[in-house]
């Protein structure tokens, strides 16, 4: 894909990028590198290749789901201005 320097400018407009007259010819040769690249790896035959979720195979280390630490609400809670029913009450910040 081959890119004008019309293209790079509104590129850089839409993304909010301030892009130098100066600047524009290096950034014009990075995407075009990026485009080539695309192009490169859309030419791989992925026929028969299953998803990955995760770029590296590997299982995960499953534990108990089970509290571990013991229930200090009420000692927390007794720090607070004000709570009730074991909620933190604040106040209203949006009418």
């Amino acid at each position: 894909m081959s890119l004008t320097a019309t293209d790079i400018e509104r590129i850089a407009h839409l993304a909010r990028i301030r892009v130098t007259p100066d600047e524009v010819v290096q950034v014009q040769a990075k995407l075009e590198g990026i485009f080539k690249l695309i192009d490169e790896m859309q030419a791989v035959n992925t026929k028969g290749v299953e998803p990955m979720s995760h770029g590296l195979d590997m299982v995960l280390r499953l534990r108990e789901d089970a509290a571990t630490a013991p229930d200090q609400r009420d000692k927390f809670q007794k720090n607070a201005p004000r709570a009730s029913e074991g909620y933190f009450l604040v106040p209203k910040v949006i009418e």
